[in-house]
């Protein structure tokens, strides 16, 4: 284990960072580096490898608690070998005092429970990315995925025996999948645990393996999956879908997808939380004199009345003309920020328009201007 990183410092964090922290930190990473974002990187393959290992420790509060105390060592089970001459890990380190002390007493004692290596185990879940529009992700909507992943072999129903066959238990360790040997010491008698070497450790025996999937239960194959985007949702977001991940082992569950959204930017809009921003351009009459505008919203257009003697940068809100929150609850609003435009490339009757306008509009007109003046005025008097 000496030649792996530090879990932490994969993720760029500080020991003892928060689940919200990590969980952030693997999101951010994890879009960086995932295989379709990066094909035929191996560089970066082997990085998105290492950033998923490190989350699959720190995000298990119990694997995590491990970590912290004892570093790699605590999450290897065969990190204490060369110590204690062969037995497998904690779990064994706990059966071999349970022997000694008349059972269970250093197994309670540190709230250890061995793990079958045949106990049923929960498939792996998968990630996968999904680009939708900015409209997509206000409204929501349902889009498909195709996804190559391992599915249950239909040949075989996932057993990985020969259809009319089943797997036999396993002679030499009765289906427990593991082999306890004892050792006498001076401590009394010990007891290690290790897979069984017929089985693997599965605790059955497969005489005629399944000829689709070698015996494995399992197949690659891609598989179409509706995901049902709520509205609301942002850069980022992680939609869940409950059992779509790898098959379970041993009769466990199956593991979950996560799709992990990537909004594409509005021509207009800029969204910030559940409130969108847009820049209006209006001109200099319209600004001096007032003007009826038509603002777009997502939905539809609305009217406003732009009142006389608007300032550039001046914003207007419209009320609940944003977005709604993904759990639910109001709009949020839409803020529209005017921007004065001066007009370019004038013609001559249009230059002379615009210069008796100027005689026409002394600075008096202008507050901040005239009062600029005066006060430059009053400096170098």
């Amino acid at each position: 284990m000496a030649d792996k990183r530090d879990y932490y410092e994969v993720l760029g964090l500080q020991k003892g960072a928060s689940d919200d922290e990590i969980k952030k930190a693997f999101r951010k990473l994890a879009m960086k580096y995932h295989p379709d974002k990066n094909p035929g990187d191996k560089e970066a393959e082997e990085k998105f490898k290492e950033i998923n290992e490190a989350y699959a420790v720190l995000s298990d509060s119990e694997q995590k608690a491990k970590y912290d105390q004892f570093g790699h060592a605590g999450i290897d089970p065969n990190s204490f070998a060369g110590g204690f001459g062969g037995f497998g890990g904690f779990e064994d380190i706990f059966d071999m005092f349970s022997g000694a002390f008349g059972g269970g007493g250093f197994g309670g004692a540190f709230g250890g429970q061995q793990r079958r290596s045949n106990a049923p185990r929960k498939g792996n879940d998968i990630q996968k990315s999904m680009s939708i529009t900015f409209e997509e992700a206000a409204f929501g909507c349902k889009k498909q995925i195709k996804l190559t992943k391992n599915i249950r072999c239909k040949t075989c129903g996932g057993t990985g025996a020969k259809p009319g066959t089943s797997k036999k238990t396993c002679p030499n360790c009765g289906g427990t999948g593991e082999i306890r040997t004892q050792q006498r010491t001076p401590l009394g008698v010990f007891q290690s645990v290790s897979p069984c070497p017929d089985c693997g450790g599965s605790g059955q025996i497969n005489e005629s393996p399944c000829t689709d999937c070698g015996g494995t239960g399992r197949v690659r194959d891609t598989v179409k999956i509706t995901v049902n985007i709520p509205a609301g949702v942002d850069n980022d977001s992680v939609i869940p879908i409950r059992g779509q991940g790898e098959p379970g082992f041993n009769g466990g569950p199956d593991g979950d997808l996560y799709i992990v959204l990537s909004v594409k930017p509005h021509k207009l809009f800029e969204r910030r939380g559940q409130d969108l921003w847009l820049e209006f351009p209006i001109s200099f009459d319209q600004a001096a004199l007032g003007d009826e505008i038509i603002v777009p919203t997502l939905e539809e257009k609305v009217s406003y009345k732009v009142p006389a003697g608007t300032q550039p940068g001046t914003v207007f809100r419209l009320k609940g003309k944003g977005i709604k929150s993904v759990r639910g609850g109001r709009k949020g609003d839409l803020y529209v920020k005017v921007s004065l435009e001066v007009p370019t490339k004038l013609n001559g009757k249009q230059k002379k328009a615009i210069q008796a306008m100027r005689d026409a509009v002394t600075d008096e007109c202008y507050q901040k201007k005239s009062g600029f003046l005066r006060s430059i005025k009053e400096f170098f008097s």
